[in-house]
């Protein structure tokens, strides 16, 4: 079971600012399901082999998950760029750490995460759809919008 959704509200409005600021997470852009506004919520997105594996410190049910499997795709600025991706699902622990590189340390068993958000890089999915050896697609955007709960903190 992981965090409850309670604490979220802390993080929003008192970690998730700070987090975004100091540069140490990623952040993950994505749109809100009604309202339309853009948001950018810190995340810890560990790359795998065509894309990033997102830990759900609150699971499925927070806003910014929702808001990123209803549109099916989402942006994270990661090592200085801003990538989209794809291909969004929910997994479970023993599927996120079956694809995770073997040292990757998991979240302490305290948080009791037992879902993570698998991503799929829009590039890796169009070098693999047409076996072609394109570069990047993504292209860095500015997001001025506030965090979401959910995210992770300092």
């Amino acid at each position: 079971m992981p965090m409850p959704l309670w604490w979220g509200q802390i993080n929003k409005r008192v970690f998730n600012p700070r987090a975004l600021r100091s540069g140490k997470w990623q952040a993950i852009h994505h749109v809100g399901r009604s309202s339309g506004r853009p948001y950018r919520t810190p995340v810890e997105a560990t790359p795998v082999a065509d894309g990033y594996i997102i830990t759900l410190v609150y699971g499925q049910r927070s806003d910014w998950v929702r808001n990123v499997l209803a549109a099916g795709s989402a942006q994270i600025d990661i090592g200085g760029e801003t990538v989209d991706v794809t291909d969004v699902e929910i997994i479970t622990a023993d599927e996120a750490f079956a694809r995770l590189p073997p040292d990757t340390k998991g979240p302490p068993s305290l948080l009791r995460i037992d879902e993570f958000l698998a991503v799929r890089r829009t590039d890796a999915r169009s070098r693999s759809d047409s076996d072609a050896t394109s570069g990047p697609t993504s292209e860095a955007t500015s997001d001025p919008a506030s965090d979401d709960p959910g995210g992770v903190g300092p």
